[in-house]
């Protein structure tokens, strides 16, 4: 029966509705919404449910690449260099010995192991070397739990940037299987070219970005996404063209935008995220009609006994020497290393030795599979336990940021929050000048019971009194909270 263009977008869509739904309801229960996208798509494939036949590589890493680049884009946008700066090289050490130590480590596991050579070893320690933290921070903020000791600027930086080290070794141990003859002292010179070319234009990139953002005046503010939209792409595949990193130029030229004032900043972020998300799910729910569940059972020990020396040796040995010139608490180095997920990223990189012909391509693609599943769900579903075993969680009580949306012509550094005063706070009673906000600190506008009033100093606090806070520093923010009685507390 022959397939029309419609078919493929009610298919498209009918699977995109059911796995936002899913998410939606199994969130809740900690689940990974990676791992349900995936399952989604599995259900759908030629062995589930659906019966949809998927067997085209190229295609899923062509929509890998495009879908990685605008989620690499969208997290350095919300990535602020004053809660990175304090963590900035644990975080590079992190993405880059970090992941060549664990490719290394694992690759000599697998080699004696298992019947691979030492090349093929270490293409598949490659692939499974950068994590993934888009299903451990979607469990974290549903559940409304933040960590201690700068965790987690610290793992968002180090998930935001170690995936291009992980393609530069796939991409090369790949090519060294192709070309037996090559020397593997080749690519030091070239891994510190394409590094510096990646950095270098993303630096280039995220000021014209901001540049152009601010001077060409659209007539039209929806003509503004589609404007950086063009100019992602052209960072990443311009980089690419002249021998760089495109990822690594994507996500700082993301960096440095993210941390300038650029008009419909706001507007622009949040564009993004929706983007993210929706290249998240068609990413897994391409992945997922791209394996054939029966081709995995006979990695299936193969499968377990990689992925455990992953997550309990590789993974805690690369955490650990990396972070040895750093003063990090031991619990803390144990929660970095635990939250070491893989995701989408490595079953896309798992397609590069499918496309170049290489003998145990599909041996590879279904364990690096496998791996991903079991270390999402033994790992993605105990993120909160292991916190608090650690004692490194907290439950925020801080209102969220942004919650009263203003969209300005010109983006100020300002950001408004609301704050909800406890009825037990010893500002309750007193004015607003007798509580010496800093003043960097405006009190916009307070809702008390459904009702909005206009503050001045002379304005007394009521209990459960919702203020709308205007700051420009997360420490005035820390001061209002504490004024107010809104404190952190232990999470258990």
């Amino acid at each position: 029966m022959a397939v029309s263009f419609e078919d493929v977008l009610l298919a498209s869509s009918v699977l995109l509705f059911i796995s936002i739904l899913i998410s939606k309801s199994l969130g809740r229960f900690g689940v990974p919404a990676l791992i349900l996208f995936l399952a989604v798509g599995m259900l759908a494939g030629s062995e589930g449910l659906g019966k949809i036949y998927f067997n085209d590589p190229q295609t899923a890493q062509s929509l890998g690449t495009v879908a990685l680049t605008f989620i690499l884009f969208s997290g350095g946008l919300d990535t602020r260099w004053e809660s990175t700066k304090p963590i900035l090289w644990r975080g590079v050490m992190l993405a880059t010995v970090g992941v060549f130590v664990t490719a290394l480590l694992l690759g000599l596991f697998v080699y004696y192991a298992t019947d691979f050579t030492l090349l093929e070893s270490f293409l598949l320690g490659s692939i499974v070397s950068s994590t993934d933290a888009a299903a451990v921070f979607s469990i974290l903020r549903s559940k409304n739990i933040g960590l201690k000791h700068n965790l987690r600027p610290t793992l968002e930086l180090e998930s935001g940037s170690n995936d291009p080290m992980a393609y530069f070794l796939t991409v090369s141990f790949t090519f060294l299987i192709m070309n037996q003859e090559a020397s593997i002292w080749r690519l030091v010179p070239m891994f510190f070219l394409q590094m510096s070319i990646g950095a270098m234009t993303g630096i280039v990139m995220g000021r014209v970005m901001a540049w152009a953002v601010n001077r060409v005046k659209l007539e039209q503010e929806g003509l503004y996404p589609a404007l950086t939209m063009a100019m992602v792409i052209f960072t990443y595949a311009f980089t690419s063209v002249i021998n760089g990193n495109g990822f690594l130029a994507v996500y700082v030229a993301a960096v440095i935008l993210g941390n300038r004032n650029f008009i419909h900043k706001r507007s622009l972020t949040k564009f993004y995220d929706g983007i993210a998300w929706l290249m998240q799910i068609l990413m897994f729910l391409t992945l997922g009609l791209l394996v054939f569940p029966s081709h995995m059972l006979p990695v299936l020990g193969t499968g377990i006994l990689v992925s455990l020396f992953l997550m309990f040796v590789a993974r805690p040995a690369s955490v650990f020497l990396s972070l040895v010139f750093f003063r990090i608490r031991l619990r803390d180095k144990l929660y970095i290393s635990w939250v070491g997920l893989r995701g989408a990223v490595p079953i896309v990189f798992a397609t590069y030795p499918m496309l170049a012909g290489i003998d145990k391509s599909d041996m590879i693609f279904n364990i690096v599979f496998f791996i991903v599943l079991t270390s999402v769900m033994l790992q993605g579903t105990t993120l909160t336990t292991v916190a608090q075993w650690l004692n490194l969680g907290e439950r925020d009580t801080k209102q969220k940021k942004h919650q009263f949306d203003l969209e300005m012509e010109y983006d100020i550094k300002n950001e408004l929050t609301e704050i909800m005063v406890p009825e037990d706070s010893e500002a309750v009673g007193r004015s607003l000048v007798q509580l010496h906000f800093p003043r960097g600190a405006l009190i916009v506008l307070i809702n008390r019971k459904g009702k909005f009033v206009t503050p001045n100093g002379a304005t007394i606090l009521e209990p459960r009194d919702v203020l709308f806070v205007m700051t420009d520093k997360d420490e005035e923010l820390d001061r209002v909270n504490e004024l107010l009685g809104v404190k952190q507390l232990p999470f258990n």
